[in-house]
């Protein structure tokens, strides 16, 4: 396959209630993709780079579902004191789940609102990170969030999937590990929707005093990292 241009489709899981039988199937359907894909490794590891190795921290997390992702992503960094803002229009995570993070040294609450919205709130982040959200924007939109996110973090950590014909083709196979068929419709839009090159760069703020790392994680992810330069 080739390559093909980006395209965006509403995703059906977005369009169902969060107690939907198909949208409780498909959230547990993306905690696998997620490992599949080792989404919370490349987080992980693109937090660990940049971050200091103590003191109290403040991340938030965008479009963040059900918490798990970065659940998994704590469970990796092995730093507590991390306090976590899990963003999202529609949380999911249920009270055990933001115990969980207790485990870790770090606590978690939830936070009801547009992430383009809650960034524009005066507040300020150690580091934002961002897992299979970005691909749901258009240009518009994508840029006004980066612009955003820059105003409000030092470090940001995105990781997106890939529009390559090699996860195309694996985002068509998830049939075969049982994901039912809102995530199998919803794979492909991702795809489709996904990152290739320096696209994500390219919507960065045009700002100097950046470091901008963009590169293919893996056959199926696409990994950003944005860092303001210790001089700026």
């Amino acid at each position: 396959m080739g390559r093909f241009s980006r395209s965006l489709e509403p995703e059906w899981l977005d369009t169902l209630g969060p107690g939907d039988p198909r949208a409780v199937r498909s959230r547990a359907d993306l905690r696998r993709v997620n490992a599949l894909m080792g989404n919370a490794r490349l987080l992980a590891r693109g937090l660990a780079a940049h971050l200091r190795p103590y003191g109290a921290l403040r991340i938030a997390d965008l479009g963040s579902g059900d918490g798990a992702v970065m659940l998994a992503v704590a469970r990796r960094l092995k730093r507590p004191g991390v306090e976590l803002l899990l963003v999202d229009r529609a949380p999911v995570v249920r009270d055990e789940g933001l115990h969980a993070f207790e485990d870790h040294g770090w606590t978690a609450r939830t936070h009801e609102a547009d992430a383009l919205e809650f960034l524009e709130a005066p507040a300020r982040f150690g580091a934002i990170v961002v897992n299979l959200f970005l691909h749901h924007l258009d240009p518009g939109r994508l840029a006004a969030l980066l612009r955003l996110a820059a105003a409000r973090t030092d470090l940001f950590v995105a990781c997106e999937p890939a529009r390559t014909g090699i996860a195309l083709a694996g985002s068509r196979l998830l049939g075969l590990i049982g994901c039912n068929d809102v995530t199998r419709h919803d794979a492909v839009a991702s795809v489709r929707a996904g990152f290739r090159g320096r696209e994500l760069s390219s919507a960065w703020p045009r700002e100097s005093g950046w470091h901008l790392d963009e590169r293919p994680a893996g056959p199926f992810s696409h990994l950003f990292v944005a860092r303001r330069r210790a001089h700026a």
